[in-house]
């Protein structure tokens, strides 16, 4: 639930944050393989009213993965431009029959029609300019190789302690089960 003394709360601690590129402060409290871990961690300190307004998560040695999910054709790539043509062309089909007295579905399918043309011109025009050097489709993330959670040095104490007793419960659960 959000009350204006939690909304009053972030307005004024994003008031705080940097606004350009800055270097994160603070003492290593946990470090972790994943960022579902330190985002884990940092849930399990907001748990525990932890100020986890003084808490980063930082990412360590940052790269960046490309998944290539498909082969790009001539056909898949002419799909695409006709699809997303026709979902344009509906749209302004359905804004000109709202303001066209008595035309009935004639401007939808005017718009449906000249948006699959446009559709296909533009994605024919884009995909041949690549000339063949970029013929699949993928998917970026960057990713980190480490994600180290910091706190700043008023509660790093604190922080370290509840995160070694996560840790050991986690431990004594997997050695359960």
């Amino acid at each position: 639930m959000t009350t204006a003394f939690t909304t009053q709360t972030a307005f004024s601690r994003s008031a705080r944050l940097p606004r350009l590129p800055t270097m994160p402060t603070g003492w290593p409290i946990g470090s972790y393989d994943s960022y579902e871990g330190a985002q884990h961690a940092v849930d399990h300190l907001a748990d525990n009213s932890f100020p986890v307004e003084d808490v980063t998560i930082v990412g360590v040695q940052p790269m960046l993965v490309e998944r290539v999910a498909a082969r790009l054709t001539w056909g898949r790539v002419l799909a695409g431009g006709a699809g997303s043509g026709a979902w344009f062309g509906l749209f302004v089909g359905l804004l000109l029959s709202l303001f066209t007295p008595n035309a009935g579905l004639l401007p939808l399918l005017i718009g449906l029609l000249g948006g699959v043309a446009f559709g296909l011109a533009f994605s024919a025009m884009g995909y041949a300019a690549t000339r063949g050097k970029r013929d699949f489709v993928s998917q970026s993330q960057l990713v980190a190789t480490r994600y180290d959670v910091l706190c700043q040095p008023r509660n790093a104490e604190n922080g370290r302690d509840l995160l070694a007793r996560l840790a050991m419960r986690s431990q004594f659960a997997q050695s359960q089960g």
